[in-house]
């Protein structure tokens, strides 16, 4: 009578506080051994805040005068299915040293967050668990035991597990589909797929998924036009792959011949339009959204902060926040906007944003530490970047380039190295933002032969150089007064140079007065850009300093009345 009371109760229970009265009543009144019955129910009630309840619930567990199995089983189990996996498996570990005898639920739940999080250690462990309890013929138990090994690439020992299984559902089936595809087997998940005796969606969704990642659309396209069901995950896999093969315009096709979608069909196609830089695409995608969530402003901001449209993005962000819309941030949206204040420099609007951290429940992490890096440190907050680079947890790639860029561009030279040696001496491999900020770092000390020697080692890291490295070389050089040099590099280069190269040789030649090669640059400089005047000027202030009076008059008239430029004199002979 008295258990049939408390579950009428619990299942009138909404919050937590109504959770505690109830419990309170079974303390005062020495009703202990309704404790597992109070457990079970209050993890079954619909209460909104899940982590307070969780958190209530881990300690009525651990003040339990006679612990019990069912209750500890029903919590790592609701742990589980809340995302809580660490929690989840933590527990586990924490009731097998209390000696208690584990179900079938409490280790398939624990097997099961092991293989979210990826822990092979402590599922290995729970394997041999399962045989020691006599679990190794429950269907839930295997097929955990399977998943584990699946989502691990551990082809070898989940096929052992596979094979022991006496009863094989769907479930198992896809799990070990699951496996053979993440180790990357494709042809022996496809044999294995056509064996499968009942497939469901998931089955025709997983292969499908495994061809569109091994960038075989022509075979994604053939499986899916044969699903005798599609669901919207089977449409969304198409149109990730159409866009991660580079494919857009199928990727669209695709998008436009759904029968419904989701708030990820729209996402995963802006996001699409994004990397291949239309804006105005995904512009119009987005205004189509009926509902906007976060989600969906995430895409739209990142879009803009990806493709150099810093303005639009902060404009999108202070939209989201007016009170008609008020949709509020979380991390990845900071994170954009983060990205479009370095694009903009504009330290102040960060600082604003930053005052409200707090009411959107926002803690800075890693990721945003090590964006404010890069936007303290090219607002010239050098010293702040470098106190959040200090704060940071774990220094990754993006993080020590950010701070050696910072260095760089901050005249911090011998920072700059001293973090590129560190970053080397933790094996973390340098990218090309790493060199862009270490040759800065060179050029704005003047050490040639150091930065020289910094670009020829580039290739020895698996880093081909690009445009930017060539410019800060040649300006390197030219400033030193490595004019030839610096004139070897340019015709020597792998690539087209741009404009900006070829103005960088102009300057160091109008700092040394070096006029043959000056005239040579600016030739290359009115073939490529529009606007010669400021070109034309740098070579006439040449002309002027060693007065080749004549030749700068005429060069000022030529500009000054928008005629061809024939520079007087040019050679075309190559350097050697």
């Amino acid at each position: 009578m008295v258990a049939f009371e408390l579950i009428t109760l619990m299942k009138k229970c909404g919050t937590v506080n109504q959770a505690k009265q109830i419990h309170a009543h079974i303390f005062i009144n020495g009703l202990n051994h309704l404790q597992p019955l109070f457990i079970h129910h209050i993890l079954l009630c619909n209460i909104s805040n899940y982590k307070t309840m969780a958190h209530y619930v881990h300690l009525v567990l651990h003040h339990m005068p006679i612990p019990d199995s069912f209750s500890w089983a029903c919590v790592i189990r609701f742990l589980s299915q809340k995302g809580q996996f660490m929690e989840a498996v933590s527990l586990y570990v924490q009731m097998h040293r209390m000696g208690l005898s584990p179900t079938s639920h409490a280790i398939s739940s624990a097997l099961k967050s092991c293989a979210r999080i990826q822990d092979k250690l402590d599922g290995v462990s729970i394997h041999g668990q399962v045989y020691v309890f006599g679990f190794n013929s429950c269907v839930y138990v295997q097929t955990a035991l399977l998943d584990l090994y699946s989502k691990m690439g551990d082809v070898r020992t989940a096929g052992k597990v596979f094979d022991e299984m006496a009863h094989k559902n769907v479930v198992s089936w896809n799990s070990m589909l699951y496996g053979y595809l993440k180790a990357g087997n494709l042809d022996e998940a496809r044999e294995f797929f056509d064996e499968i005796p009942r497939k469901d969606v998931i089955s025709w969704n997983c292969m499908v998924s495994g061809y569109a990642k091994a960038r075989n659309m022509d075979q994604a396209c053939s499986l899916f036009q044969q699903m005798p069901e599609r669901n919207l995950p089977s449409w969304n896999t198409m149109i990730t792959g159409y866009i991660d093969h580079g494919s857009i315009v199928s990727a669209r096709e695709i998008f436009d011949a759904m029968p419904m979608r989701n708030n990820i069909s729209w996402i995963t196609m802006i996001a699409g339009y994004s990397k291949s830089g239309d804006i105005e695409s995904a512009h119009n995608l987005f205004d189509q959204i009926e509902v906007k969530d976060l989600l969906s402003y995430n895409a739209m901001i990142a879009c803009y902060a990806q493709n150099s449209k810093p303005k639009d993005a902060l404009q999108l962000f202070n939209d989201m926040l007016k009170p008609d819309i008020n949709v509020q941030p979380d991390k990845m949206t900071l994170a954009s906007v983060i990205s479009a204040c370095s694009q903009l420099g504009d330290l102040e609007y960060w600082c604003r944003i930053e005052s409200h951290m707090n009411d959107f429940g926002i803690v800075l992490d890693d990721h945003l530490a090590t964006a404010l890096v890069d936007l303290y440190a090219k607002c010239g907050s050098i010293d702040k970047a470098n106190e959040l680079f200090h704060g940071l947890s774990k220094k990754d790639l993006v993080a020590y380039s950010a701070m050696i860029y910072g260095c760089g561009i901050n005249g911090r030279s011998s920072d700059a190295i001293k973090l590129f040696e560190q970053m080397l001496a933790e094996c973390i491999g340098p990218n090309l933002v790493t060199y862009t900020g270490l040759l800065t770092a060179y050029n704005h000390a003047g050490l040639v032969e150091e930065g020289y020697q910094c670009f020829n080692s580039m290739k020895d890291n698996g880093v081909v150089p690009s445009l930017d490295h060539y410019g800060i070389m040649i300006d390197l050089l030219g400033r030193a007064g490595w004019l030839d040099e610096a004139y070897k590099l340019i015709i020597n280069m792998p690539m087209q140079p741009n404009a900006e190269v070829w103005g960088a040789l102009l300057l160091a030649c109008r700092l040394h007065n070096n006029v043959v090669l000056g005239e040579i640059a600016v030739q290359h400089c009115i073939k490529l850009e529009t606007n010669i005047a400021g070109y034309c000027s740098l070579l006439s202030s040449i002309y002027a300093a060693l007065g080749k009076w004549n030749d700068a008059k005429k060069l000022r008239h030529c500009v000054e009345a928008n005629k061809i430029i024939k520079i007087p004199g040019c050679s075309w002979t190559q350097l050697i």
